[in-house]
Order: structure tokens, then sequence, then C-alpha cells
């Protein structure tokens, strides 16, 4: 098992909780990373979005791209998971970035390419937007592209959305890096198959990712490739007690503390069919991270972990709050005696 986490670009990942503990500034972050190699993680995921989704679109949100060469630059043996959407970026550009990357971390980058789904946020920044087929259409040229680019001397290529002719790219890096996806419908897991070398989930029960995991290894030897990486992803409150536990999540799942997120919670209850404490869960922690059923002792989390791993989970990416207090108490508690 590889342990990962988010990098805390926005902030935070609580909508119920103002203040986190932790903000967006270098220093912060700097030494968040560096430490993060001491406390035993493998990874970091740096997500893309221009507008912030978890505390508001005013709140402060940052560039993925414009972060990863300074987190490459004090970090040692950290992978660096770039979050990359193609209707924001040239296929060539982002093998151009990856290459010039790779001389400051050589063979610690990888991509996240997320089939982008907001609509309002690529109005506001003049990006394309495309519908679901459509958006999985041009993922799957933009990554037959950017895998030549990186791989084959020179490169000529007319398609449906890219035309480059005769294209060179140097230096190319020292590897190709691993191409992590994520998503639920047929076409999704067909170009995740087909075109990616990792899947990561939400966090299921094991047993449900046990079939997950099945079903995509079963597809990528269907196509001849070689086994893929799973991953889950969770939100972490790790006490020494359960009562500990439950005291802290329930103080992130209480949105009257705050009368706007409050208001925000019932406009998402009146336009759901969950049940309300699931719904809670589900608005309360940004990319469903409670769904992963890591909040307990580090005896329980340990072994809700050893669950996952056992159901083919070869990666955990984690979420934090404060980030850099409770990642330590992770890697002291959970990752050195895992």
């Amino acid at each position: 098992m590889r342990f990962g986490y988010w990098m805390p670009v926005f902030g935070g990942w609580l909508r119920n909780v103002a203040d986190e503990g932790m903000n967006i500034s270098w220093p912060y972050i700097r030494d968040l990373v560096v430490d993060s190699e001491r406390h035993g993680f493998d990874l970091t995921l740096i997500a893309e979005l221009n507008l912030n989704d978890i505390k508001g679109h005013r709140a402060p949100a940052l560039d993925a791209w414009s972060l990863a060469p300074a987190v490459a630059a004090v970090t040692r043996t950290l992978e660096l998971m770039l979050a990359v959407r193609p209707n924001y970026h040239s296929p060539a550009q982002t093998a151009k970035a990856l290459s010039t990357l790779d001389t400051i971390a050589p063979g610690r980058l990888s991509l996240n390419v997320v089939s982008s789904w907001w609509k309002d946020e690529a109005a506001q920044y003049g990006a394309p937007f495309d519908l679901h087929d459509a958006r999985y259409a041009r993922t799957e040229e933009w990554l037959g592209v950017l895998r030549r680019l990186l791989t084959e001397d020179t490169v000529t290529h007319h398609g449906a959305l890219y035309d480059f002719e005769a294209a060179i790219l140097e230096p190319k890096p020292s590897r190709v890096p691993t191409v992590y996806m994520g998503g639920e419908s047929p076409k999704a897991k067909e170009i995740i198959s087909s075109y990616g070398d990792a899947y990561v989930m939400h966090g299921d029960p094991p047993e449900v990712i046990a079939g997950k995991v099945a079903d995509l290894s079963k597809r990528r030897a269907d196509a001849g490739r070689e086994p893929m990486i799973f991953g889950v992803s969770g939100y972490v409150i790790c006490r020494d007690t359960e009562e500990q536990a439950q005291a802290e999540l329930d103080r992130i799942l209480d949105v009257r503390s705050s009368p706007e997120a409050y208001a925000s919670y019932r406009d998402f209850v009146e336009g759901s069919h969950l049940e309300s404490e699931v719904t809670l869960r589900e608005y309360s922690v940004s990319n469903r991270g409670l769904r992963a059923g890591l909040v307990g002792t580090p005896e329980q989390i340990t072994a809700r972990i050893r669950a996952y791993e056992e159901a083919g989970v070869d990666l955990m990416l984690l979420q934090f709050s404060p980030q850099h207090e409770e990642m330590a108490r992770f890697g002291r508690d959970v990752i050195t005696h895992y």
C-alpha cells in the first residue's frame, strides 16, 4: 500500500468549517510537502480547478501547474500527481511542461487526467466545454497525442480536435508519467482501461471496491494491457478513542455553525433523493471523502485500509484537516505501524 494526500490548493476540505487552521501560502505548503516525506507519504495530488468549489467561488484557489515546480524543487522522493483537464491544455504544451518538470524531479511526475465537468468555470475562463461523450472523445485523442509526443522522435497527427505537423519534443522525460483517471460511466471505464495506468475511486465500502477492481482488471486483460494501479480517495479522522473521533465527525457535519452553509445544505437536501444523514456526509466534506470510513482509532483505520488492500487497492489518496497536524498524526500512528 502507498499513501498519498491531496495538496490543500483550496485552503481546506470542509464546507461547514470556515477556518480549518490551514492556508494556501507557500510557506505552509512548502513545510507540508517537506514534512510529508518524513511522515512516510509517497505521493501528492495537486488538483486543478480555477474556482474554489469548497469554500466558495470567491475564495482563493491555487493553480496546479504553477505550484508544481516549486513543490518539485523542495522534495526528494514525493511523486507529484498533476491534475490536468484536456479542454484547458494543449497536449503538446502539456508534454513540454512535463519534460521540463522532469529535469527538476526526474521520474517523479504523474498525471491525473480529468474529463472536465464544470460548465460554469469553463465559461468564466473561456475554455471549451464538452458534453459527456464528447468529453471522453477529447480525452482519448488528447492522451493518444500526449503519449506519442513523450515517446516518439517526430509526431504528425491530424485528428478531430488536434493537428500537429512534424512536432518535436525535447528533452524526453526520464519515464512516461503514470496516468491516473476516475469515472463511473461505461464510456469512462472504456477510456480508462484503454489509456489509463491507474483507476482512482471514491471510497465506497471495500466489498464494492473489490467489484470495481475486478471489472477494470478484466477490461484491462481483455485489452491486452498490463495490470492497473487501483486507488481509493478518503477523508481521515484519526483519534485516540472512538468517542474523540465521533466528536470531530459531529463538528465537521454541523451545518448549523454557518447560516450560509446551512442554507446551502437545505437546498442540497431538497434536491436529493438520499437519506438525510448520508446527504449531510456527502455535502460536508469535498470529494465524498467520508465514504471511505476512515474515522476512528489508529487500529480501526488500519483495519479498514487492510480491507481495501485485500480488495485490490494499491494507493490511499487522503484528505486531512488541519492538514499539517493531522498528516503528522497519521504518519506516526498509522503509516509507521502499517
